[in-house]
């Protein structure tokens, strides 16, 4: 008994090498001319950016109204947001590279986004703890939330690290407090505190705990002395809870390095840059931060800055003001669906001819 076999009719190879230059030119063009395609959210990242970029404005006249000189070789753009390497009010050190990427407004549409992952809706509580060490960062902050249509609970320091809002006749709490007077932002800090080592501003000399004493005295707002560091956590999340209200508190955003939101200098490492949803391993030690992920709320940690920046786009250590809308968190080059769609079309074609031709 005979088997029988079906075999297929042997194609050309010319056809064969015909179909697989088409497919690989196909393949090359759709690579080569990509169009470039807005990101999720893009018309809030743009708003909240122009919001920062507003409020930098702002910032950089009040400075020239105190009469404190920008120095180029560390501030290029000329933002008036870069402090000195040490004043009386400069509680620890910090890195002018980091300073310098930190002023960028579309780091607004990079916290945006990291609020949105977070679950943040318009009427939520955002809970907010900034000191005088990235006073851009604090901007782009509050404008991420004022255009997400949420609440800022903030409390602030008055402290800062190298090159920071360490100028003790423009602290941090004077220039938010410049730009809620010119109606860049809605709301002020609920309380402030003088920050540094155990939120005290223990080692300061005299001079700086007189500067910081001014500056609070200035702000009129309510002062957290908190006897200890444990005292000042919570104090804290006492405030938080109080100025939340009714409202439901969906995150906590911590800009820098404070003590009372990091913990100790371990917990600051422990902590990943950017969103964290549960607490890190490796026990980390008590804080704001640490308080907020066992019960649930995420957290925005805004530190190591140069990395944040990389991962989102962003450039680092720009000589000029950044353009708002521009680059990888707006708008990101992908293969043209159009393209690709008539490439398929192209391919499949060609092979059904070749089939028909074979048949």
């Amino acid at each position: 008994m005979k088997s029988l076999y079906w075999q297929p009719r042997r194609h050309s190879r010319p056809m064969l090498a015909l179909l697989a230059f088409v497919a690989a030119a196909a393949w090359l063009w759709v690579e080569r001319y990509p169009v470039n395609r807005q990101e999720p959210y893009f018309a809030e990242k743009v708003k909240a950016s122009e919001l920062a970029r507003h409020a930098f404005e702002i910032l950089k006249d009040e400075r020239k109204k105190r009469n404190e000189p920008v120095d180029p070789s560390v501030d290029p753009s000329g933002s008036g947001l870069m402090g000195r390497l040490v004043t009386s009010i400069t509680t620890g050190t910090g890195i002018a590279s980091a300073k310098q990427t930190s002023i960028n407004p579309n780091f607004a549409a990079v916290v945006l986004l990291l609020l949105k992952r977070a679950g943040v809706q318009p009427g939520h509580a955002v809970a907010v703890g900034l000191s005088g060490s990235f006073p851009a960062l604090n901007v782009a902050t509050l404008a991420a939330i004022q255009t997400l249509g949420a609440h800022s609970v903030t409390i602030s320091s008055v402290g800062s690290s190298q090159w920071g809002a360490n100028l003790p006749n423009l602290t941090w709490l004077d220039m938010e407090n410049a730009l809620v007077s010119r109606g860049v932002f809605e709301h002020r800090s609920v309380a402030v505190s003088a920050g540094g080592i155990d939120d005290r501003a223990l080692g300061l000399e005299g001079d700086g705990k007189l500067a910081i004493d001014e500056a609070i005295a200035r702000s009129g707002l309510p002062l957290l002395a908190p006897n200890d560091l444990a005292d000042s956590i919570e104090k804290r999340m006492l405030l938080y809870r109080a100025g939340a209200g009714d409202r439901p508190l969906r995150a906590f955003v911590n800009v820098g390095g404070g003590t009372s939101s990091v913990g100790t200098r371990i917990g600051k490492e422990l902590f990943t840059p950017g969103l964290n949803r549960t607490l890190p391993r490796g026990a980390p030690p008590d804080s704001v931060m640490a308080r907020f992920l066992a019960d649930g709320i995420p957290v925005i940690h805004l530190s190591r800055i140069e990395l944040l920046a990389r991962e989102h786009g962003l450039p680092s250590r720009p000589t000029t003001l950044p353009i708002v809308g521009k680059g990888p968190i707006f708008v990101r080059a992908a293969p043209s669906r159009e393209l690709a769609a008539g490439a398929i079309v192209l391919i499949l074609g060609l092979a059904f001819g070749l089939l028909r031709r074979a048949a």
